[in-house]
């Protein structure tokens, strides 16, 4: 039945095509991107959310490791990429990388998301034994790493086919491939964002060999900048008929595009609207891809609560210290407690589970402490 607050509301076929299983086409992503309905947006997305997922949202226990920042393209979006001339950049030690690992292990994190930038000089070797060093960490944590940019660079680096490539990094312990670096496939939007970055064929490419190889990856979407509403679905379309073909996408995110720190001429970050207009729309499209997250970096933990009632259901993780969104000027905190995750997804409503790199539930949420007993009163729920 729809919901009262959809009875007047163009939306109202979409949100009947969602509850009852019709797949969306571009026309009705098209209308959902352009609508200033929140209610209806929220009921759309919302309906897509249950129908997937149910009530429960989950989130992460991670940690991010950004291997150095020098790289050799220079991507007018990117606030975290040097060159070595420049004083400022970072390169990491394979032992500081595997100390790393331990000691957010240590902390608790099951998964290690590991990116970094086309580094100059690095041989493919390298990584690998990274991998494989990180592989030798107790208790062993999941290993999430590299963009699809990444990959094509280890290939011309070693000179072998990406298959090849992935093929290896798998064999060392390379258990997903992350969704960075899609930004908005549009290959004009490309030219101006990331000029010299891979194309959206190669981006997908990537991860469609990766899916075939029995791998399983996220996919995301950069918005917020120079695309039109239509290059925005056009990108969702493109991750849709992927999915379809391997069925390797685990989940969506949706990156909010902050301004600060680079080159491309825009004003000010997506509005809180645009934001939640895109977590519905992307969640009612994707009827194929299991979970969408809300990336609480980019968004805020508070935006990011409120996008759960917008047809998110994840709320990513931990993450302990992050660098490339901070650098470009997102002013979030650098980790968030597994406590605060739980506690703006049970105010949200649903409820909390801890998953792993593959959006499986791998235990309950912990429950608030008791208040203190006060005057010897004892303190009841």
């Amino acid at each position: 039945m729809t919901p009262i607050s959809l009875r007047n509301s163009p939306l109202a076929p979409i949100y009947e095509k969602v509850a009852s299983g019709v797949r969306l086409d571009v026309a009705d992503a098209l209308s959902l991107f352009g609508s200033t309905d929140l209610n209806a947006l929220g009921a759309v997305g919302s309906a897509m959310r249950r129908r997937k997922n149910g009530d429960r949202a989950s989130y992460i226990l991670n940690a991010y490791i950004n291997y150095s920042n020098y790289c050799i393209l220079s991507c007018q979006f990117c606030a975290f990429s040097r060159k070595k001339r420049n004083g400022d950049g970072f390169e990491l030690t394979l032992d500081e990388i595997v100390a790393k690992a331990k000691a957010a292990v240590a902390q608790g994190a099951t998964e290690l998301h590991i990116v970094g930038g086309l580094h100059p000089s690095l041989p493919f070797s390298w990584y690998v034994e990274m991998i494989h060093a990180l592989g030798q960490v107790e208790p062993r944590p999941s290993l999430k790493c590299f963009t699809a940019i990444e990959v094509l660079h280890f290939a011309r680096l070693s000179r072998q086919p990406v298959d090849q490539v992935l093929a290896q990094l798998k064999e060392a312990g390379l258990d997903s491939l992350t969704g960075g670096g899609a930004e908005i496939f549009d290959a004009e939007v490309r030219d101006r964002i990331a000029r010299g970055k891979e194309t959206a064929d190669e981006w997908l490419d990537v991860h469609r060999t990766w899916h075939r190889l029995g791998g399983r990856s996220t996919c995301t979407m950069l918005f917020g900048h120079v695309e039109t509403l239509a290059q925005r679905v056009d990108h969702l379309s493109k991750l849709r008929a992927l999915q379809d073909e391997t069925g390797g996408f685990t989940g969506f995110v949706a990156l909010p595009y902050h301004p600060e720190n680079n080159g491309i001429p825009v004003d000010r970050a997506p509005s809180a609207l645009d934001t939640l207009r895109t977590i519905a729309a992307s969640r009612a499209f994707l009827d194929n891809i299991p979970h969408v997250t809300a990336y609480w970096v980019g968004m805020g933990l508070r935006l990011a609560q409120v996008a759960l009632s917008y047809g998110a259901d994840d709320l990513h993780g931990t993450i302990q210290e992050e660098h490339i969104f901070h650098m470009a000027g997102a002013s979030t905190p650098q980790g968030q407690s597994e406590a605060a995750m739980v506690r703006a997804i049970r105010e949200a409503g649903l409820v909390p589970v801890r998953r792993n790199t593959f959006y499986e539930v791998v235990g309950e949420a912990p429950h608030p402490a008791p208040a203190p007993a006060e005057s010897g009163v004892v303190a009841t729920a």
